[in-house]
């Protein structure tokens, strides 16, 4: 067995584009749908926006995007077509993130939590088609748990409690700005993650920019970080 080096007394980790590969899915038809309205942005631009936040919370940032276009409201059938489209995606092409189901083997015993921004529902099943609910013994926290999503801290927050140890003690492993910057308003430290498809060069540089105080690019580096 590997445990976590003190003071790591938990490690809590975000499930998109850190446990299973959907962030890539949710890029590609996200960044479509938003162009098919009239919003362009560059890959940077969407990643820095929108990446770590809940469903909700991600259309009130479209929205407000729309409306800077002078279109009127956001079209109601934007966030229905966007979500059955990204659904129909997960479904059929969803894999786990190499590596993660070793690192979780090597952490039996040490208390762990997925903290995510995904719909409870959505969370549920993405854990489920990659095998790795088990892992969490039933520590598995959506952003539908709390008042306000990412990047406020209720959520890290939230899943220390739960687990029973302190916010100081707990190391959060996150892909996305919104998510470090969670993590650190928590009292955490944070690990950074650009192991995952939606991943590009400059990923590294923005989550160590935002907090993070280490940034790994697989979860074998992870592990070895870790044992």
């Amino acid at each position: 067995m590997v445990a976590t080096n003190p003071p790591f007394s938990a490690v809590i980790f975000d499930c998109d584009g850190v446990m299973v590969d959907s962030e890539r899915i949710y890029l590609e038809v996200e960044m479509h749908h938003l162009a098919e309205i009239g919003l362009h942005f560059s890959r940077h631009e969407y990643q820095q926006t929108f990446n770590g936040l809940r469903p909700q919370d991600f259309i009130i940032e479209v929205a407000t995007a729309y409306e800077k276009l002078g279109k009127g409201p956001l079209p109601e059938n934007f966030g229905p077509d966007l979500a059955s489209e990204a659904y129909a995606r997960i479904e059929a092409d969803l894999q786990a993130i190499d590596g993660i189901h070793a690192l979780l083997d090597r952490l039996p015993d040490s208390p762990k939590a997925v903290a995510s921004s995904s719909s409870a529902p959505r969370l549920f099943r993405k854990l489920e088609l990659t095998n790795l609910t088990s892992y969490f013994g039933g520590h598995v926290y959506s952003g539908d748990f709390v008042e306000n999503g990412k990047p406020a801290p209720d959520l890290f927050l939230y899943s220390a409690e739960k687990l029973g140890v302190a916010p100081a003690g707990c190391l959060v492993i996150e892909d996305s700005v919104n998510g470090v910057l969670a993590g650190i308003a928590a009292g955490m430290d944070v690990w950074g993650f650009t192991g995952g498809g939606h991943a590009d060069e400059a990923l590294g540089h923005h989550l160590k920019a935002a907090g993070a105080s280490r940034v790994f690019d697989s979860h074998h580096a992870m592990a070895a970080a870790l044992a």
